[in-house]
C-alpha cells in the first residue's frame, strides 16, 4: 500500500516525526531493522526509551501510522526521512553504520522524484558525499536529477512541553535549489517555520554546534561548581543573579554528568580537532567521579565511611520526567561507589529495573522509607513526582546534584 512518507529509524527522533506527520494527516509508515521494536509498536506499546506514551502510539495507529519491518514497503514512498542512530565509536567519531544500512535498504527501491531527507547527527559532508553515493549506486538514479535530496538537523526536546515540533523551526539545506524546495514543501506541513540553509554542509554543521554549544556550556558552569564549592560560594544564586541579565548571557546549569543523545564531536574526520569541545568533554566526564568524591567526603564529616554505607540514589535517568537512561551518569555512580564497598539502592519512577555490572541493583518501594534508613540520599535527577522538602526532612543526609531542593534543606554539589 502506496505512502506519502516513511520514517526509516524508529527511535527516540524518528518516533516523535512520525507522530507529527500522522497527526498533520500525512500517510506516514515507520521502517525498523529490529522486529520486536516494530511488532510492540504495532500492538500500541512504548518503546522502552519513552520517546513517545502509550496513548500517543495508539492514537498514531489509529490516524493511519504503520510500523514495519519490511524493506519493499520503502519503494512506494514519495518521501523518505533517515533518522537512523550515529552514536559515537571508539574513535570519538560518528559511527555512521545504521545510516550506512538506511540507505542502502532504501537504495534498492528508490524511485524517480522521491524526496530523500536525512536527520541524523552526521559530519559536514555526508549527506552529499556517503548518502549521494549510496542512493546513486543503489537505484541507478541522479541526486539532484532523478530524485531530491537535503539534510535536516533534528531538533526535538525529548519530553519537552513548551517545545512541540510545530513550534521548533527546521533547518533544511538541498543539495540543489529544488531539493532545498522539495524538503520545505515537506516540512512546512509539520512546522510553522522552515530555514533554508546555504547547502547541505552547512545544515549539518547546524547540528555540530548546536551540540557542542550544549555541552561546552555545561562543562563551564560544571567547573564553575567545582570552584564554587571550594570557595564557598552558592553557585546556584550567583546563576540566579546572572541570568537576571537581558544580553550577552544563557543560563546553564550543572549536574552530575551529561546525559542524552546529542553528543559532543571535537574531531570531524581528518580535520583538525575542536579543542575547546575537547576539553569540555573531558571536564564532563569528570562529574560522576566529583559527584561520588562528595558523597564519600559528606559521610566521612558525619563519622561514616563510604565502606558499608547505605548510598540511595534518586532519579538515574538522563532527563527528568522520561525512562530513558541513554547517556545517564546514573550507571557509573553507581560504578565507583560500590568500588567504595557502599551498598547502593534506588528510586525512579520511571524505571522498574536497574543492573549495573549485570547485577540487579535493588530498587525501593517507599521513597520516604528509603530515604530515612539510607546513610545517603542522592538526588541525580529531579522528577516532578519528588516532592524535595518532605525528602530534605526525611533523608538522613542529602546530597543534591540538580540545585532542586530548597535553599539550606540540602548538600549541593
Amino acid at each position: 500500500m502506496p505512502a506519502d512518507l516513511a520514517v526509516i529509524g524508529l527511535g527516540h527522533h524518528g518516533l516523535p516525526l512520525a507522530q507529527a506527520a500522522t497527526a498533520a494527516g500525512i500517510d506516514t509508515i515507520g521502517y525498523d531493522t529490529d522486529p520486536h521494536a516494530v511488532a510492540e509498536l504495532a500492538a500500541g506499546r512504548s518503546p522502552v526509551d519513552g520517546s513517545l506514551t502509550v496513548p500517543e502510539i495508539r492514537r498514531m495507529l489509529s490516524g493511519g501510522f504503520r510500523p514495519t519491518a519490511n524493506p519493499a514497503e520503502l519503494g512506494r514512498v514519495r518521501t523518505a526521512v533517515l533518522c537512523a542512530p550515529t552514536p559515537l565509536g571508539p574513535d570519538h567519531a560518528l559511527d555512521l553504520g545504521a545510516v550506512t544500512d538506511a540507505a542502502r535498504a532504501l537504495a534498492a527501491r528508490l524511485r524517480p522524484h522521491t524526496t530523500v531527507l536525512l536527520e541524523s547527527p552526521v559530519p559536514p559532508g555526508t549527506t552529499e558525499g556517503l548518502l549521494r553515493d549510496l542512493l546513486e549506486e543503489g537505484s541507478g538514479l541522479r541526486a539532484g536529477r532523478d530524485f531530491h535530496l537535503a539534510y535536516s538537523p533534528g531538533r526535538l526536546d525529548p519530553g519537552s512541553r513548551t517545545h512541540g515540533f510545530a513550534g521548533t523551526p527546521k533547518v533544511i539545506g538541498g543539495l540543489t535549489p529544488a531539493c532545498t524546495e522539495a524538503a520545505a514543501a515537506f516540512y512546512g506541513r509539520l512546522t510553522d517555520k522552515v530555514v533554508r540553509a546555504r547547502g547541505p554542509r552547512e545544515a549539518e554543521t547546524v547540528k555540530l554546534l548546536e551540540t557542542n554549544f550544549r555541552h561546552v556550556n555545561i562543562a563551564l558552569v560544571n567547573e564553575m561548581a567545582v570552584l564554587c564549592h571550594e570557595l564557598g560560594v552558592d553557585l546556584w544564586d550567583v546563576i540566579r543573579c546572572a541570568e537576571t541579565k537581558p544580553f550577552g548571557f544563557q543560563a546553564f546549569r550543572p549536574g552530575p554528568g551529561v546525559g542524552g543523545h546529542g553528543v559532543p564531536v571535537d574531531t570531524v574526520g581528518a580535520h583538525r580537532p575542536l579543542r575547546l569541545v575537547e576539553l569540555a568533554g573531558q571536564v564532563n566526564e569528570r562529574m560522576p567521579q566529583y559527584v561520588v568524591q562528595r558523597a564519600a567526603t559528606l559521610l566521612n564529616e558525619h563519622g561514616k565511611s563510604a565502606r558499608g554505607a547505605r548510598v540511595l540514589l534518586l532519579g538515574i535517568t538522563y532527563k527528568p520526567d522520561l525512562p530513558d537512561r541513554q547517556g545517564s551518569p546514573a550507571d557509573e555512580i553507581a560504578r565507583r561507589l560500590m568500588d567504595l564497598g557502599a551498598a547502593v539502592s534506588y528510586h525512579d519512577p520511571h524505571v522498574p529495573d536497574w543492573r549495573v555490572r549485570e547485577l540487579p541493583v535493588p530498587r525501593a518501594d517507599s521513597l520516604y522509607e528509603a530515604a530515612a534508613h539510607a546513610d545517603l540520599t542522592v538526588l541525580l535527577q529531579h522528577h516532578r513526582t519528588y516532592d524535595l522538602q518532605g525528602l530534605a526532612v526525611k533523608a538522613q543526609l542529602l546530597l543534591d546534584t540538580r540545585g532542586a531542593t530548597p535553599t539550606g534543606t540540602a548538600h549541593r554539589l
